[in-house]
C-alpha cells in the first residue's frame, strides 16, 4: 500500500484549491495519506525561495492572477484579498497534529477546513473560537489543541526541518517514494505515477 507524504500549510491559497482531489486520488489507490503541515513562510528562505512580502511585483501579480484562473478553473470561490492574511499559522498546524494524534475524526476534512476558512470563508484561523470551532465540525474535542499544544509545537518544527531534508521547498507538497510533485496542479502526475504511468 503506497503511502503519499502531504506537506502543506494550513493558510495557503494553493492547498485550498487542492480541495479533496488529494484524498480521492488516494482512494483510488489505495493510498494512505500522512499530513505534514509545516511553516511555509520559515521553509522559503531555507530552499532558495521568498516569503511573499520580498517577491519581485512581477511574481506577486502573476500569483493572482494563477489564483483567480485557477479557482474559476476548479469551481471554487475564492477571495484574492481575504482579511486575515497573513496570519499566524501555528495555531491551525497545532490542532492538525493534535487531531492526527488523537484520531476519531475527519482529519482530511480538517486538513481542507482550515485553508477554506481563509480563502472562502474569511475566518481568522489564528483565533482560538475559529480553531476549536473547526476541530468540532471535523469531530474532534475543540480543546484538543490545548492538551497537545507542547507536543504539538514540536513536531510543527520537526515538520519543517524534515521538509527541508526531504527536497520540499513550497506548498503544497506530495512525496511518494523518491518522487515529488510540488503544487496542486501536478495532482494528475500523482494518480498518474500511482497508476504506474509516470
Amino acid at each position: 500500500m503506497p503511502q503519499i507524504d502531504y506537506f502543506f500549510a494550513p493558510m495557503s491559497p494553493f492547498c485550498y484549491l487542492a480541495g479533496s482531489r488529494l484524498e480521492q486520488i488516494a482512494a483510488k489507490h489505495r493510498a494512505t495519506v500522512r499530513y505534514i503541515p509545516l511553516n511555509a513562510p520559515a521553509l522559503f528562505p531555507r530552499t532558495g525561495g521568498q516569503v511573499l512580502a520580498d517577491r519581485h511585483e512581477s511574481r506577486k501579480t502573476y500569483r493572482m492572477q494563477e489564483l483567480r484562473r485557477q479557482a474559476a478553473k476548479l469551481g471554487m470561490p475564492i477571495n484574492l484579498s481575504p482579511f486575515f492574511f497573513p496570519v499566524n499559522p501555528a495555531p491551525s498546524a497545532y490542532a492538525i497534529i493534535a487531531a492526527a494524534k488523537a484520531g476519531g475524526g475527519d482529519l482530511a476534512g480538517l486538513v481542507q477546513a482550515f485553508p477554506r476558512a481563509v480563502w472562502a470563508e474569511g475566518r481568522n484561523i489564528a483565533e482560538d473560537e475559529v480553531v476549536q470551532d473547526i476541530l468540532a465540525a471535523h469531530g474532534f474535542d475543540p480543546k484538543i489543541a490545548d492538551k497537545f499544544m507542547l507536543d504539538a509545537a514540536e513536531t510543527y518544527m520537526a515538520n519543517l526541518e524534515e521538509a527541508v531534508a526531504r527536497g520540499v521547498f513550497g506548498v503544497p507538497f506530495y512525496i511518494v517514494g523518491d518522487e515529488r510533485f510540488w503544487g496542486q496542479d501536478r495532482l494528475e502526475d500523482l494518480d498518474l505515477h500511482l497508476s504506474g504511468k509516470l
